[in-house]
């Protein structure tokens, strides 16, 4: 089985401008990402797929693998652009993102073990439990709602499922029905180059949620739920945040 993790890497930020290149701790955020992830021992390679020659020089110099893509609307396209191009022996491909550079490798791992075991589900992903209000209730937040078996039957940036009776609040510190998306997705390589070439659907525009293409058009997301995820890096905030975390694990 051949398993190639794949990170978008496009250089403009909104939030925070070439924050892939920020290196305050003596490493570019980059390659403090592909340094974690290359930790997985269930990656067969790892590639950088950028839009800027100024990553791909970075990348290169510590010893990373970068591929030039052209203007993608998504990640996930740029992702399936490497792939068509490079990866024509790949089983499974995994889509990691570039701005979250203390991601745990064994959630890697269990996400491609995931998929692997899941013989009728075309792609795979990662989910956390909420217990905090604010989460719970942001629109940035996505959630998602499975099965027993942990198929998704949704994603929503609204609060679901909708608790009509008894206080929502009370369940937060209880057995938590709500569980945070996270944004980590292994894909069969067939499923990936298929997916991308078919037109956004009503619900992915309106939610503004690429998953949500994957479940209208009848694909099976099978998800893993785990107890912590990574930070991602969107703001001047996290980064420092980040840059005392790297400090404090150096002291």
């Amino acid at each position: 089985m051949r398993v190639v993790g794949v990170i978008p890497a496009r250089l403009q930020s909104s939030r925070l401008p070439r924050k892939l290149l920020l290196d305050r701790t003596g490493k570019t955020l980059i390659q403090h990402t592909w340094e974690a992830a290359r930790q997985a021992s269930s990656l067969s390679e790892l590639i950088v797929a950028t839009d800027s020659l100024e990553i791909a020089d970075v990348v290169k110099r510590f010893g990373g693998r970068a591929e030039m893509t052209g203007e993608h609307p998504s990640g996930t396209d740029r992702v399936a652009d490497v792939v068509r191009r490079h990866c024509p022996r790949a089983d499974i491909i995994v889509n990691v993102q570039g701005d979250e550079p203390e991601i745990d490798p064994h959630q890697i791992n269990l996400l491609v073990d995931t998929l692997t075991r899941s013989l009728a589900a075309e792609m795979a992903t990662l989910s956390t439990p909420i217990r905090h209000k604010s989460e719970r209730d942001s629109a940035s937040c996505v959630k998602v709602v499975c099965t027993s078996d942990g198929r998704a039957l949704y994603f929503s940036r609204a609060t679901v499922p909708f608790v009509r009776d008894g206080n929502p609040d009370e369940l937060l510190t209880k057995a938590t029905p709500w569980q945070l998306h996270i944004g980590l997705y292994a894909y069969r390589r067939d499923f990936l180059m298929h997916l991308t070439k078919l037109p956004p659907c009503e619900l992915e525009q309106l939610e503004k949620l690429e998953q949500l293409r994957a479940l209208e058009y009848g694909a099976t997301i099978q998800v893993a739920s785990v107890e912590h995820r990574a930070v991602g890096i969107d703001t001047p905030e996290d980064y420092a945040r980040f840059v005392e975390r790297q400090r404090s694990r150096a002291a």
